[in-house]
């Protein structure tokens, strides 16, 4: 008898048969050998059952029924792709031995697992675990193919967090949306990632600017200038700054302190996929799962670089002679240049900062394979690029600068500065040419107001006498303000998914934070997407914005006592657990009664919660009858989100009906309960709340003749002078809902060359104006600025630039 491989796609199933049984033949659904059959799952072939599976009476959503924990849970083959799985069964009869060549993860792992539980095999199993899908890496992970029973901590671990999804998300999700007639996504992943997001939101629209005055000033000292800053406490008040400007300005001062130092940048560490996702955002504007699917595509269909779900930035010692020969291939390419400068003797197993093999557990960091990159799309060879450039800056010695650090009295007033010198300029030649698009500086928060000290970086030489006098040649009272906290990116959100919540900026503490973040750096990007299928939340641009929507999600998650839902946190703490358990230093029993006991809590809390208000629901259509606005760009208002997401094939524009998953799980990789599923033909659908012939109430799975009808969420009150109608979100603005009694009032999601979001809409109506916002003015520039809501019965809008953002 032969032995049976199930890779986790066709592609990799062919890959594999085609390293080592190349004159095997090809049965569409398998390929056989003398030795080996190789076929392969599509993806999740098996989900867990949905609530109906249990009993009937769950068809129906009733708050009555809750909790629903099953005793065991029940698997259902996905309706798509039960061919392929009765195909692997017929396959597995005239088998002896198993080999699971599905990914090396957990998620791999949990799709063998279900196969191999659903189909009761029973053969012995080995797993073949490898980082990349070249021939001699396929080749020799045969050869050195592991005992199955070596990962079934693993698979205990893939499994509770599959079935502690499940619990969450199916009771949660019918919990609040019974309670309170709104279709509510609840999710053990995807809920505290909105919690981040609210709170954020609310710290923003809570912020109140306020002016202050910056005294900077330049001084001369025979051919050498710099500039400084004065130093005291903040000023607030315009002549005390003007009166420091006319009392130092033209006069003779002194060093007081002059300091002069010698440091090194190192390059930046390898990446993982969530260092690459946050980085694609920043520089391409690509979004996690762009950046995900990418990647994906590099490694098993191009297979020029290696395995990317990893969350490891270092490589062990047997990587070393890889990267080494990776690094000779990139000579014959567009990269020769810098790979012949590149020094194979800064890469070696001594060095911490690349070889370090306490940090890698499941893959090492990402890395190009030693195979030519061709064909590339245009994303394809972005991503390449990001990974090429930060793999051959390993082969390349520090930056070095020497740091001037100068303390200027003039008529008894500091001024400080910090000049930057570049001396050699290192692994830094590779971005030479990105002068626009550096990294971020590792172990570096964003500057923020009172960080604010002149810093000059400069290639030429520089030199002070410090016993000789300075003249200030140059000063000027700048007035800025205060910034407002910065709306997430996809980028920043994946590094506060990855410290739970928190910023985390120093790379130690990164390090350590990885097993307690929120979701893995596979599952990530669907929680951002699944967000946005719901619409929770929408994009500006690459600015995430909450919806009214999300925000109702949280307020009443958070109104019922089970703030447990939405914290970072313990989230973060739960992920800890399930690694431990992936580990066996960690019970998944005890995991499971834990989590057990919490879904009994969310219940007890929802049953007594008072039901939401009708209005913070509020829906209807968007206004019509307005003049189309002036555009100030071409094309569509930036970021404005499309009115339906792909993938969602039963939602609503405004995202009541939840998104169908491919198989018959219930729950999505974020943790949340979908309400329909492709592979269960009698779904349970939410209970309908009472609602007029007019428009569906906000929340309920629209019927089909509706599916195309956008509704609106109420943003405020009409802030024209008598009229009693609500601010609503149209497709191009914001307008009034009493349009037709004759209210003209309307903001244009596209004005003054800005993309304008609900929250921008709320503060102008609220506030009077918008916090900082980007835009692009008539000439195609950039810039910061606010905008100013000018007239309060008609909407219209004004530009106020930002001084501080220039």
């Amino acid at each position: 008898m032969k032995t049976l491989i199930i890779a986790e796609k066709p592609d990799m199933g062919r890959n594999i048969a085609a390293a080592i049984d190349p004159k095997a033949k090809n049965f569409r659904t398998y390929i056989e050998g003398e030795h080996y059959i190789i076929t392969w799952a599509i993806g999740h072939l098996i989900g867990l059952a949905e609530p109906d599976a249990y009993d009937d009476k769950y068809k129906k959503w009733n708050f009555n029924d809750l909790p629903i924990i099953p005793d065991a849970f029940k698997l259902i083959p996905n309706a798509r792709t039960k061919d392929q799985l009765k195909q692997i069964g017929e396959l597995a009869k005239r088998s002896e031995k198993l080999v699971n060549a599905c990914d090396a993860g957990r998620e791999g792992q949990h799709i063998f697992s279900l196969i191999q539980r659903h189909l009761k095999l029973k053969q012995p199993v080995k797993r073949l675990w490898i980082s990349d899908l070249t021939p001699e890496t396929i080749r020799k992970g045969f050869a050195e193919l592991r005992e199955g029973v070596e990962y079934e901590n693993l698979t205990k671990a893939a499994r509770v967090r599959s079935e502690a999804d499940w619990l969450i998300g199916m009771n949660g999700s019918r919990a609040f949306t019974t309670k309170h007639q709104v279709l509510l996504s609840v999710g053990r992943v995807q809920t505290p990632v909105l919690a981040i997001l609210y709170d954020r939101q609310k710290e923003i629209e809570a912020f109140s600017s306020a002016k202050f005055y910056d005294v900077e000033a330049l001084f001369k000292q025979d051919e050498s200038e710099y500039k400084g800053m004065w130093q005291g406490e903040r000023l607030t008040d315009p002549a005390k700054a003007n009166a420091i400007v006319e009392k130092v300005k033209g006069k003779i001062g002194k060093i007081a302190s002059y300091e002069v130092k010698d440091t090194k940048e190192y390059p930046f560490k390898l990446y993982d996929l969530t260092l690459l996702q946050r980085e694609a955002n920043a520089k391409l504007g690509f979004s996690a799962k762009k950046t995900l699917d990418t990647a994906q595509a590099l490694y098993e269909k191009h297979k020029v670089i290696s395995y990317p779900r990893t969350n490891s930035n270092y490589v062990t010692e047997a990587n070393i002679p890889e990267m080494h020969r990776a690094l000779d291939q990139l000579r014959g390419t567009s990269y020769g240049d810098l790979a012949e400068q590149a020094d194979k003797r800064l890469v070696h197993k001594n060095n911490r900062s690349i070889c370090n093999p306490t940090k890698v557990e499941d893959h090492h960091a990402i890395l190009p394979t030693h195979k030519k990159a061709s064909g590339l799309s245009a994303d394809e060879q972005q991503i390449y690029d990001l990974v090429v450039r930060r793999f051959l800056a390993q082969f390349y010695p520090p930056a070095e600068y020497k740091i001037h650090t100068v303390l200027t009295e003039v008529e008894r007033e500091m001024f400080k500065s910090t000049i930057k010198q570049l001396l050699s300029i290192g692994w830094k030649i590779i971005y030479s040419d990105q002068k626009k698009a550096k990294p971020t500086p590792r172990g570096k928060a964003e500057k923020t107001d009172d960080d604010e000290v002149a810093e000059e970086e400069i290639t030429t030489p520089f030199s002070l006498k410090a016993a000789e006098a300075v003249k200030c040649a140059k000063v000027a009272a700048k007035e800025k303000e205060t910034q407002p906290p910065k709306s997430y990116t996809e980028g920043t959100l994946l590094k506060a998914m990855e410290g739970a919540g928190k910023q985390v900026e120093d790379e130690e503490l990164r390090d350590a934070m990885k097993d307690s973040g929120l979701g893995t750096p596979a599952t990530r990007a669907s929680v951002i997407e699944r967000l946005k299928q719901v619409e929770y939340i929408t994009m500006q641009g690459k600015r995430i914005v909450i919806s009214q929507k999300g925000r109702m999600a949280v307020e009443l998650i958070r109104s019922a006592g089970v703030d447990l839902l939405t914290s970072p946190e313990m989230t973060g703490q739960w992920e800890r657990r399930l690694n431990e358990i992936a580990r066996g230093s960690a019970s998944d029993e005890t995991f499971m009664e834990n989590v057990k006991k919490f879904t009994n809590l969310i219940i007890d809390k929802v049953r007594v919660q008072s039901k939401a208000a009708k209005e913070a629901f509020e829906s209807t259509a968007a206004p019509a009858g307005a003049a189309k606005p002036v555009r100030k760009r071409s094309g569509a208002a930036a970021g404005e989100a499309p009115t339906r997401t792909r993938g969602a094939s039963t939602a609503s524009v405004s995202g009541e009906a939840a998104v169908r998953t491919r198989g018959a799980s219930t729950a999505s990789a974020s943790g949340e309960a979908a309400v329909r599923t492709r592979g269960a033909s009698t779904a349970a659908k939410p209970p309908r709340a009472k609602r007029s012939s007019a428009a569906p109430a906000a929340g309920e799975p629209a019927p089909p003749q509706s599916s195309a009808l956008a509704t609106r969420a109420s943003l405020a009150a009409c802030p024209r002078s008598g009229c009693t109608g609500r601010i609503i979100a149209g497709k191009r603005g914001y307008g009034c809902t009493a349009y037709k009694a004759g209210c003209g009032f309307v903001i244009w999601k596209d004005s003054l060359g800005a993309s304008l979001s609900e929250a921008d809409a709320r503060s102008l109506i609220e506030r009077g104006n918008t916090a900082p916002i980007p835009l692009v003015d008539e000439n195609g520039n950039s810039q910061q600025a606010r905008l100013y809501l000018a007239n309060r019965n008609t909407g219209e809008l004004t530009l106020a630039p930002d001084l501080s953002m220039k």
